[in-house]
């Protein structure tokens, strides 16, 4: 397993994670199974907002064996007293759901309490209102919860609460079609999305990525606008390339479906490439660096890649980018204008440009 450091903290997370909505529709000795297996293969990062509130005693049953191996998202905001899954900005309820989850989960404090699936900017001023941002605040206070994190698909929403700067995590949904304009929670522009993630980078706020897979449309070449079906390797890797990225939620349904998210462990970067996302690349993300590596391997040794990314987070105010970009082995002084880079770009990014642009910018 590969793991990635949370900028306010110290815990390493696990790059590949695990979402509980479709493993929930399962028994409970399938959930267990699940969960243990996702424990025994190096995975330690979970989110609870899942459908089915069977989920919980399943979680609870393993974590009262190995609680230390997890970190997880709880959602302030989901409410499964009933025994299904339900949204609600009600503080007494958003106690009642907590104290029940923390029961069931067999453990007293959380991981991540997450501000849980606002979009709307009235629904955060209502979240607000009810008390519960402060009942989070208290519990952190307390130390029951150590982080607070967002759930949104709003990119105009997370900037808001990121301005409150309460923020260690955000959930957001990240993949090709949402990025590129494609799909119900395709909310917000290209280059609004990529200012975000780099927002968050800069900021230490680490992403866990939700619907990496789009529900399964990624993996169906007829759902598809480009028409050639992605695989799970690509679609991980595709987020895992954005900034501020920490980890992508899979959701698997059973044992199988984890085993098979976890082969990117064990794949090439061959077969983790996704250019083919160029070939509908929309008009406003035309010459922008995606960070896919498909220009890779420079002749000369150069992470174009790396050297785009420190450039671009550089430029959004990020001090440590530079420093990063200073360290690198090969920086942009190193490009001998041989043009393969941009022959080989499927985003028709100019490199050679960019790379003297890069190289006047940082002086190296």
């Amino acid at each position: 397993m590969e793991y990635r450091k949370l900028p306010h903290g110290e815990e390493m997370i696990s790059v590949i994670g695990m979402g509980s909505s479709v493993v929930g529709e399962q028994k409970e000795a399938d959930i267990i199974r699940t969960v243990e297996y996702a424990l025994d293969a190096g995975v330690n990062y979970f989110d609870m907002a899942g459908g089915h509130a069977t989920i919980f005693p399943a979680y609870g049953k393993v974590m009262a064996k190995r609680r230390k191996e997890a970190m997880m998202q709880v959602h302030f905001g989901a409410d499964y007293t009933t025994g299904e899954y339900g949204w609600t900005i009600s503080l007494n309820k958003v106690k009642e759901s907590i104290d029940w989850q923390l029961e069931n989960l067999q453990t007293d404090y959380i991981d991540v309490g997450f501000i849980h699936c606002l979009d709307e900017e009235s629904d955060l001023h209502t979240y607000e209102k009810n008390g519960i941002l402060n009942y989070i605040m208290d519990l952190r206070s307390q130390g029951v919860v150590k982080y607070i994190g967002l759930s949104t698909h709003a990119p105009e929403l997370a900037n808001k609460v990121l301005d409150m700067n309460i923020l260690d995590m955000m959930m957001f949904s990240i993949n090709p079609m949402y990025d590129f304009g494609q799909g119900d929670f395709a909310i917000g522009g290209t280059n609004e999305r990529l200012d975000l993630y780099r927002r968050c980078e800069k900021e230490g706020v680490g992403i866990s990525v939700m619907k990496p897979f789009n529900a399964g449309q990624l993996l169906d070449a007829a759902k598809l606008p480009f028409h050639q079906a992605l695989t799970p390797a690509q679609c991980i890797q595709y987020a895992l390339d954005k900034p501020g990225v920490l980890t992508v939620l899979g959701g698997p349904g059973n044992v199988e479906q984890l085993k098979e998210i976890l082969t990117y462990l064990d794949t090439t970067e061959e077969e983790r490439d996704y250019s083919v996302i160029g070939s509908f690349t929309p008009d406003d993300s035309v010459g922008k660096c995606v960070y896919c590596r498909h220009c890779h391997p420079c002749p000369k040794g150069l992470d174009i890649a790396l050297i785009n990314k420190y450039y671009d987070l550089s430029l959004q105010g990020d001090i440590l980018a530079k420093e990063h970009y200073l360290t690198l082995e090969k920086t942009a002084s190193d490009c001998i204008a041989c043009g393969h880079c941009n022959k080989r770009c499927p985003f028709k990014v100019q490199q050679q440009k960019r790379m003297e642009t890069i190289r006047e910018y940082f002086g190296k």
